[in-house]
């Protein structure tokens, strides 16, 4: 980003978005309310989710955003500061690892990637280019979350955390298709990108993606990064320095809906073990939680102390389960500000994406574990795998469907 340039025209940080509709639309609406913001530029692969945003990109601006259907021509564009990534799980690699080479700084979709070496490879290549992102867990600015680490890091549970738990229902379900011919609006071929080709099939596209493991990620991916991110978030010190699982297990299937088209578990339960600190954490979806919220977090201390949070609220309890006093902390800016100010600045932001490539490194070795049937373990020191065991999954590494190739940033 040209900072002196922006710094001349009052602040004003000029956007394109990749991925038009779904959250990649949402960013950019929550963005366009926040001053000295522009957005110049929309891509999208299918013509028939554009409308609406350049709607109102023109209502809001005055003018036509430029249109591309290839974002590496968008990138070409010396006046965008910076990019919204809001495509499918399987593009966000490329996408944000093109944006950072081409010199922009970036506000991306979770999960970052598809894959455990697709994360690592994009945190390095931030690092390398020196550029600002910003990762779409918008819970790190969410009141009841930021309340409740905060009271957990201070120890409020006492000294010794023993156990966190974080879960999500899943009650997802695609229903069955036959394939079937690709609308004239989309470039099917373009959509697939680096994933494997598969027969197109209306149920598998947009908004379902994330439930087959060629495009997505699943329920551990897609929900995860929030809620197994909010709980490494309470065993840390900070939001940059995580701690990280030493071993993960994991079992599942689709035990729910097993004539579902889609791939992806609607069951889980994963286990992951830490030795600093000394503690187990686990990951939950299916298809209930009784007398507890549809998506939580808890953390339990060595005398059955309890902190639970989750969307809309968070709560203390006793040991026997009556509930504690809580202490607030101070509010946070929200998320889009937050990457605004980090991008002025050159600081960086509250999910960053070195940060987030942990919580999802830690997202996929569950996926992994489950994929393999073994047990994973995870050498910090080397940000990898510690021998052979889940290497041969696609949650681990894949390779690209030609001429697509993944640019690795060691």
């Amino acid at each position: 980003m040209n900072y002196n340039r922006v710094q001349g025209a009052n602040n004003r940080i000029v956007l394109g978005l990749i991925g038009c509709g779904g959250m990649g639309a949402a960013n950019m609406r929550n963005l366009m309310g926040k001053q000295g913001v522009e957005v110049a530029a929309l891509c999208d692969v299918d013509t028939s989710r554009m409308t609406g945003d350049i709607r109102d990109v023109e209502k809001k601006y005055g003018r036509k955003p430029e249109l591309f259907k290839d974002y590496r021509k968008m990138l070409e564009r010396k006046d965008i500061d910076a990019i919204i990534v809001g495509t499918p799980d399987h593009w966000h690699a490329l996408n944000l690892i093109h944006t950072v080479e081409a010199g922009k700084d970036s506000y991306c979709e979770k999960p970052i990637s598809h894959n455990f070496v697709e994360a690592r490879s994009m945190a390095n290549a931030v690092a390398y280019h020196k550029k600002i992102v910003q990762v779409g867990t918008w819970q790190r600015s969410g009141k009841e979350f930021t309340d409740a680490i905060s009271f957990v890091r201070a120890g409020k549970l006492g000294s010794k955390i023993v156990m966190a738990r974080a879960w999500r229902t899943d009650g997802s379900k695609v229903g069955n298709d036959r394939p079937s011919a690709v609308p004239a609006s989309l470039d099917y071929d373009m959509w697939i990108g680096p994933a494997k080709m598969v027969p197109y099939k209306s149920n598998h596209v947009h908004g379902n993606w994330r439930w087959f493991m060629n495009t997505g990620t699943g329920m551990t991916g897609d929900w995860g990064v929030h809620m197994l991110d909010i709980a490494l978030l309470g065993l840390s010190p900070n939001n940059e320095d995580l701690a990280m699982p030493t071993s993960v297990s994991a079992y599942g299937g689709k035990l729910a809906y097993p004539t579902d088209d889609r791939t992806a578990p609607d069951t889980v339960e994963a286990i992951f073990k830490f030795e600093n600190p000394d503690v187990v954490m686990t990951w939950s979806t299916g298809r209930d939680y009784a007398n507890r919220p549809d998506c939580g977090v808890e953390w339990v201390g060595a005398d059955g102390r309890c902190v639970r949070c989750w969307r809309g609220g968070w709560s203390v309890h006793e040991a026997n389960g009556e509930p504690m006093d809580k202490e607030e902390s101070p509010a946070v800016n929200d998320h889009w500000q937050n990457w605004l100010d980090g991008v002025r600045t050159r600081q960086q932001t509250r999910s960053s994406l070195a940060s987030m490539a942990k919580t999802t490194m830690v997202c996929h070795m569950a996926n992994i574990a489950y994929l393999s049937g073994e047990t994973v373990r995870f050498d910090r020191s080397k940000m990898d795998l510690v021998g052979k065991a889940g290497k041969n999954t696609t949650s681990y590494f894949r390779e690209y469907r030609k001429p697509y190739t993944l640019p690795i940033y060691k």
